[in-house]
This record gives structure tokens, sequence and C-alpha cells, in this order.
């Protein structure tokens, strides 16, 4: 299994274990009040979305990873998004060992 499939398998880990929150306007706020610890972005979103999304994480001195499509996140949570949020802290932290 590679280092990607991994990631992968650990996001749908932490999806089941009700540890992910998505949709646009909900991520937004959750940034917002500091519950989201780590932000997956699809290299295949929109220029705005990113843009957005992106400069939140950095205002927030949240970390983002962009390096799954959309296919590859929503394959791995059962359902169609282009961003994620973590919002527990031991996922947060071990994503951002598997991602470096």
């Amino acid at each position: 299994m590679t280092n990607k499939e991994q990631i992968l398998n650990f996001i749908g880990l932490a999806k089941r274990a009700g540890k992910i929150t998505t949709g646009e306007d909900i991520l937004l706020n959750a940034i917002k009040k500091n519950k989201i610890k780590f932000l997956i972005i699809a290299t295949d979103s929109g220029k705005a979305s990113l843009k957005k999304f992106t400069d939140k994480a950095n205002s927030y001195n949240i970390p983002t990873n962009q390096m799954f499509t959309k296919v590859e996140i929503s394959d791995a949570i059962g359902m169609p998004r282009t961003i994620i949020g973590i919002a527990d802290n031991g996922f947060a932290k071990r994503l951002k060992e598997m991602t470096n």
C-alpha cells in the first residue's frame, strides 16, 4: 500500500469517527471558531475556493494539504467534496506527520 493510499484510508477512518467537517459555509464557520486543526483541499478545486480557504487557513495558522484530487477525497469519505477539515487534534497531528 502506498503512502497516498494509507493517508486516504486514514481520512476515511477520521470520517467514520466523526472528526471531519465538510461543506464550505460550515467549514468557514468552524475555522472562525478555531475548531479545524487541518485542512485538505483538492488539487482540482476552483480558484476562488482555493484562495478563500488557503487565505483563511493562513490567517488562523491551520496547516493545509493539497495532494489529492476531488475524486480521491470523495472516495475516501464516501461523499462528493473538494475541501474537508479535520476537527480533532490527534487525527490532525497524525495527518501532518503522514503528509510531510
